[in-house]
């Protein structure tokens, strides 16, 4: 099912900062970023870098930026190998030490949002104040089946942007990057497939700077079963089993800039599951900086990534906060781009981190379990059960597909991917046992 539009005000204009090679060449201001005119030809008439060192008008002073890099090919070698007649190489690509605007997070995307990057994606950053640099980090590539369904609006908007998930480094002035395609064995294995071992077209490193917000914490509406918006919940009778509304930080209460996403608001009829994420942005970070994590996924996923809005309906960082995600209003259904092929009728929650070997936090499982006790009670949800949703279209699982879930499901159960980590993945059979507390039942 297709997610309807709600207008909104209008949207205004956002800037980003330009350095094309080190801070001795200048920082240039990007144009204005509107999201209503037709798609520019390039990513870099997006708002975000533009390498020709001209003039621009100036903009107005909005919190954050976005420096976009090339990334270019790495030097010819015996081992290079041209595997399309588009002379698509599988040659390493590197951008080497250099300095630049101060950032915190990092993040890599391609042109063409349909291709895969098959390889490895790894970072070095230079530390702002000790001038130490990290170790070589990588960042997760297999994103393909995160965002908005294929028939959506937002699928269908021809602003989307492969992309890497974001790295949160903390605040950096240097950085090194380096792309690899796959290892010739697995590019043997590819071999009928050109397109499945070329590294992608029109590779660009993004350091997002999330700014400051200048806005004091926001905790939204005092803790409640009630404060439903119109259309919010559905039966009035299932409404018995709704759990407390938890605290919820608003999007004002971490500083978003609401300039960035597209104006107006996408809705789905309903809420019939939540899917549970981690971020994948790494565990370096303090709860206090955590609306500077979000300020800066958010414009990740809208400046660098072509996303109307931050993909997630809800985030929670790792003491337990719980944040407000996608616009639009947190007692109502709105159109989120988390779960490929499962967005319509569905919330995403994403918790602030990476929980692949690493054991999410005990106040994370409760924030989850209150929350989704809350938001399912809503619409009549019993966070234990099951549920039957349609695929809108993924790599796990075709169009039209009818799959069984269960209420509270994990991202991987979707589609392919590792998300939410498999120590996050591990909890959700508790999860939902004390959400279903929460509401009551039992």
């Amino acid at each position: 099912m297709r997610g309807f539009l709600s207008s909104s005000t209008g949207v205004a204009a956002c800037a980003a900062l330009v350095l094309p090679l080190s801070l001795s060449a200048g920082a240039v201001a990007a144009p204005a970023r509107s999201h209503h005119p037709a798609p520019p030809a390039h990513p870099s008439d997006t708002g975000r870098v533009g390498l020709p060192d001209v003039a621009v008008p100036d903009v107005p002073d909005v919190p954050g930026t976005t420096q976009s890099l090339p990334i270019p090919a790495g030097p010819e070698s015996p081992t290079t190998r041209t595997i399309a007649p588009e002379a698509r190489e599988t040659r390493e690509r590197t951008l080497h030490q250099r300095e630049v605007q101060p950032f915190s997070l990092v993040g890599v995307v391609w042109e063409d949002a349909a291709s895969e990057l098959h390889g490895t994606v790894q970072v070095r950053t230079r530390e702002v104040g000790t001038g130490a640099w990290s170790g070589w980090q990588d960042l997760e590539t297999h994103t393909a089946d995160h965002g908005a369904d294929p028939g959506s609006t937002e699928g269908a908007s021809g602003r989307l942007r492969g992309a890497t998930a974001p790295l949160w480094v903390g605040a950096s002035d240097g950085v090194e990057v380096r792309v690899r395609p796959e290892d010739s064995a697995h590019a043997e294995e590819h071999a009928a497939d050109a397109d499945a071992v070329a590294l992608p077209r029109g590779l660009r490193l993004e350091l997002v700077d999330p700014g400051e917000s200048g806005q004091p914490a926001d905790p939204g509406p005092a803790p409640g079963p009630r404060a439903l918006a119109p259309r919010a919940a559905e039966d009035t009778a299932a409404k018995k089993y709704v759990g407390p509304r938890p605290t919820i930080v608003t999007r004002k209460g971490w500083g978003a800039d609401e300039s960035l996403r597209e104006g107006g608001f996408a809705y789905t009829s309903t809420v019939k599951a939540a899917f549970v994420h981690h971020s994948s942005t790494g565990n370096n970070y303090t709860c206090k900086q955590a609306p500077s994590v979000l300020r800066s996924i958010y414009r990740y996923h809208v400046v660098s990534s072509g996303w109307r809005d931050f993909g997630y309906n809800f985030a929670i960082d790792k003491c337990g906060t719980i944040y407000e995600g996608r616009a639009g209003g947190v007692t109502r259904a709105v159109l989120g781009a988390h779960t490929l092929g499962f967005n319509s009728n569905t919330m995403g929650i994403a918790v602030l981190g990476t929980f692949t070997g690493t054991n999410p936090p005990a106040a994370v499982q409760t924030a989850i379990s209150r929350l989704t006790a809350w938001k399912l009670g809503l619409f009549g949800r019993d966070p234990g059960g099951k549920v039957t949703l349609t695929s809108g279209g993924s790599g796990k699982y075709k169009k039209g597909k009818k799959v069984s879930f269960g209420v509270i499901s994990g991202h991987r159960d979707g589609v392919s991917t590792d998300c939410p980590g498999t120590r996050l993945y591990n909890k959700l059979g508790a999860i939902r046992t004390a959400s279903s507390k929460y509401q009551g039942r039992g």
